[in-house]
């Protein structure tokens, strides 16, 4: 991690970082939705790269019926900004498995903000779009049919 006189947010390649949090999902009109947790461990790159491998579960309680599905992707961010608040972008690319939900390939953009309570923990907020596919001709025909993925959370580097 960079440092400087006053503490430093700043990442430097190399730095890993380990998320967990809490997340939801809802289709794109917000009808279904469902509760969860999710889990990442990633590596800078640069100072502003970040790949990482993230874990979702997530479980509804349905009449009748417990259903659980899972999303298991890989990711790579583009971090913004210099302070204790930084912005990022990025895209994912996995697949989705469970309970009530077709196996199929996932991808999609993401964008969230990490706020450093200290030089090593953060707080954050992440929003997913993943559509669903399963050969390459799908893609642009399924990407209006996709899912919101939403997760506010905690973070460490080291």
């Amino acid at each position: 991690m960079a440092q400087d006189g006053a503490g430093s947010w700043q990442r430097t390649a190399g730095d890993r970082e380990f998320t967990l949090a809490g997340t939801g999902s809802s289709d794109k009109d917000f009808d279904n939705s469902s509760m969860g947790l999710s889990f990442g461990y990633g590596q800078y790159f640069t100072d502003r790269w970040l790949i990482s491998l993230q874990q979702g579960l997530n479980y509804a309680d349905v009449p009748g019926d417990n259903v659980w599905n899972g999303s298991t992707r890989v990711g790579a961010d583009y971090h913004f900004g210099q302070g204790r608040l930084k912005a990022f972008l990025g895209g994912r690319i996995g697949g989705v498995y469970g309970d009530r939900v077709k196996e199929s390939a996932i991808a999609g953009p993401a964008f969230g903000l990490k706020y450093y309570a200290k030089s090593d923990t953060f707080i954050y907020a992440q929003a997913e779009y993943q559509y669903f596919f399963e050969e390459a001709d799908d893609i642009d025909d399924n990407f209006d049919d996709g899912s919101f993925v939403h997760s506010i959370g905690i973070g460490f580097n080291f």
